[in-house]
Formats: C-alpha cells, structure tokens, sequence
C-alpha cells in the first residue's frame, strides 16, 4: 500500500456528486466519498463528458441502477491507492475504462465478455464521474502522458465508436453512410477511414455540425431534417444509385433507422449504433432483408478497446478539434441536458475544481 499521504485527499468524509434516484430528477448532494479497497485507486474527477446515453439514464433506461452517480466518460487524477497497488503513482492523470466483466458467467467462459451476465458499467449501473471522487479498479486506468485532458475526455466515447466499426467489420474499399454528426458521429467518421472505408458520407440536421465533420474526415455531407423523415434521400440516393454498402444510424432515431435500411445496397449492413428507448419500433419489411441478405447488427458499448482509443487520440490519428462546445460545472448538469437537444451544441463536458467547499 503506498505511504504517500501528501497527495491524499484530505480528512473530510464526503463529497459533492450528481445523484439520480427516482428516474425523473437529479440533484447536487453531499454524499460518501468512497476509500479504494484491494486493487483500486481512488481517483480525484478532472473531468467527465456528457453524452445522451446520461439522460437515458436520469430516466430509468438502458442499464440504470437507482441512486445513481452517473458519468462515463472520465479523466481523472490518482489520489490514493488501495492495498496492494503500487501504480499508477500518486497524481497521475488517467482515463477510465468503465467497463467491468465478472470472467465467470457462461458469456465470459465463452469469450464473450461484453453480454456478461454481471456487467458493471461505472456511470450506468455503478458510481460514476459526475462527482469528485470515484473509485476504480487499477487494473482498468490508463495514463494520458501528455495529452491534454479536453482530447483525453474523448477517449471512452471513442472506444464505444471503435468497437461498433469493429462489430461493422468493413470490408477494403467500402462506401459506407454515417447517419449523425454528434460526438460519435464525428469520432466514427474518422475510424471508418481507418477501417477500410473508401467513401464516407455524413447525414445530419445541421450545418455546422456538417462543417465539421467535413473537417474530420467526411468525403461528403448531405443535410437532413428532423422534421422531414424524407428530407436529404434523393441526394443520397444520387451518391449512390444502388445503395450503401454499409449505413451506419448513431442518432437513436426509429424514423433513421428505417430510411437506412431502404439505402443499403443488397448484400449490405446496416449497423445499430444509436440508442433508443427501451419500448421503441420501427417497421422493417422482413422480406426486405431476405430478399436482399442485408445484415442488421448492433452495438452495445465496448470491450477492451480504451488502449486502442487512447493510442489513436495521442497519435493524432483521431481529431477532437472544434468538438467541445461547452463546459460546466456540477450544478450545470441540467444545462448539459438541455445541451444534448440544441442542434448547435457538440459536446459538453462536466469540469470538477479541485476544491468544492
């Protein structure tokens, strides 16, 4: 156990964090701060973006687990080692893979460890980083170097959109529809490149939104509308008068995800990324995907993919320039919501002070 004290934090026993706890409100509450047990650090939050699965969960969706600290996507500092750990050192700044699998259940025998049946996501079902402090298994921190910590806060959301080209598996030279201009949608025009993707073409609302996707690696844009499901089909359908051979939908849109399926060349797939509610449908033709052998595939969340994301932000091979639009503190988490339903915001990330009072 290490005898770093000087960094520790200090004597006070509680901490500020956002709390959900009866899946329609969040407030700012005074609770326990956690102590790092065997194998665990205890990391002081820097900061934590916001993504739209976070409101998912305000509401009782995906995964969530009441009272909840939620927050997924962190960069944080080494405060305190728990019983035998010796690194990272006291004060490192690192993210968080915030997935953790049991390695017993039958899924995780198999070799399949992302459908566990014990799944932790810190964030989701776990305490998360929209507080001051959490604990996280050593095992599953990663050192940022010199990275800057607006790029490194990229890290989770990029290994989540990595893992979906990687459930994608493109084939060389593929052209291939990117449905959302969010976050993701920006982070997985570039990983298609990587991928195998001769063409990539971005579909979304709004303009700026496509400027900059434009400027992180799209071949072309095409404006849609959210209030117009048929709005932007006839220009895609120019791009490419037989199809797509791969459509990616990342707005969580039942309306999109049934345009994609009519714009999948035959033999093609179409790729699930966005998350919808629970209880949502949309209306796919079966006889549409036997006649034309389409592959529908989706993507949860990801696996063992936070050393690849963190590798390909340091190595510049993943830009996050422009992205970040606005940041706030724990008390503006409501403002960070209200964020993910203005067109002309990107990303919001959540900034903790060192001090909180």
């Amino acid at each position: 156990m290490t005898t770093d004290t000087a960094s520790r934090p200090t004597a006070t026993t509680t901490m500020a964090a956002v709390v959900f706890r009866d899946g329609v409100s969040w407030q700012v509450e005074r609770v326990d701060r956690p102590a790092p047990g065997p194998g665990e650090v205890l990391l002081r939050i820097v900061q934590t973006g916001v993504c739209g699965t976070d409101e998912h969960l305000l509401h009782g969706g995906f995964i969530a687990r009441f009272p909840l600290v939620p927050g997924h996507e962190m960069v944080g500092e080494i405060a305190e080692h728990g019983a035998g750990v010796t690194g990272p050192k006291v004060g490192t700044r690192v993210v968080v893979d915030n997935t953790e699998f049991c390695g017993e259940c039958r899924a995780c025998n198999a070799g399949t460890p992302l459908y566990c049946e014990n799944f932790v996501s810190l964030g989701c079902n776990a305490p998360g980083g929209f507080a001051e402090y959490v604990v996280v298994r050593a095992s599953k921190v990663y050192p940022i170097g010199e990275l800057p910590v607006d790029v490194a806060v990229f890290t989770e959301p990029t290994a989540c959109a990595m893992h979906g080209v990687d459930v994608l598996g493109l084939r060389a030279a593929s052209d291939v529809l990117l449905f959302g201009a969010g976050p993701t949608g920006l982070l997985m025009a570039q990983l298609l490149r990587m991928a195998g993707a001769a063409r990539v073409t971005v579909a979304a609302p709004t303009r700026s939104k496509l400027d900059l996707a434009l400027r992180h690696g799209a071949d072309h844009v095409v404006q849609t509308s959210r209030a117009d499901a048929t709005a932007g089909l006839d220009e895609l359908r120019t791009l490419a008068p037989d199809g797509f051979d791969a459509v990616i939908e990342a707005t969580g849109s039942t309306t999109v995800l049934e345009n994609a399926i009519t714009l999948t060349k035959t033999g093609g797939t179409v790729l699930v990324y966005g998350l919808a509610g629970e209880q949502a449908t949309a209306a796919i033709r079966p006889y549409e995907l036997f006649s034309r052998e389409l592959t529908l595939r989706g993507s949860f969340a990801q696996e063992h993919c936070i050393g690849r994301a963190l590798l390909a932000l340091q190595s510049g091979t993943i830009s996050t320039e422009g992205m970040i639009t606005q940041r706030v503190g724990l008390d503006g988490f409501g403002e960070a919501i209200e964020a993910l339903h203005d067109s002309e915001q990107v990303k919001t990330v959540l900034v903790v002070p060192r001090e909180q009072g």
